[in-house]
């Protein structure tokens, strides 16, 4: 269990690294999400009033983010730790991964989009690039995961 435990808190923090250069400024995805956050009809003053209104929350928004990416790792870790342990081959616990990613975060995400305050022009671009961002994630904590099986 303290590995399990410990390979959570790695994910986590590998989560918080893919989501912060997948949401940076200089890529695609992050272009799309600063839209998304209406961003891109702001001047530059305008963005950073708003990044200092937000600064004083940023260290609670993160925590809760972590706690939230520890919960995924969790499932992650322990998904791919106890099926190694119990025999099941590597491409068969990749595949529970790939199929919980698919039946839990796939349709999360997307009912958010759908019932959100998403602009439709790039909702599509949204979504794929949220599931994606997801999956890569994922699949980054079980490889790592695996070597401790």
């Amino acid at each position: 269990m303290p590995t399990i435990i410990i390979l959570s808190i790695a994910g986590s923090i590998i989560s918080a690294i893919i989501g912060t250069i997948w949401y940076s400024n200089s890529t695609p995805m992050g272009r799309i999400h600063m839209r998304y956050l209406g961003f891109d009809k702001l001047s530059d003053e305008e963005k950073k009033m708003k990044m200092k209104e937000a600064m004083p929350m940023m260290p609670k928004i993160y925590g809760l983010q972590f706690l939230l990416s520890l919960l995924t790792s969790f499932a992650v870790v322990f998904i791919i730790i106890m099926s190694l342990r119990n025999g099941v081959i590597p491409k068969y616990a990749y595949g529970f991964i790939v199929l919980n990613w698919l039946c839990f975060m796939v349709p999360v995400i997307g009912s958010n989009i759908l019932w959100g305050n998403c602009d439709r022009k790039i909702a599509m671009k949204k979504f794929f690039s949220d599931i994606l961002c997801n999956l890569v994630t994922v699949l980054v904590i079980a490889f790592l995961a695996s070597f401790f099986a």
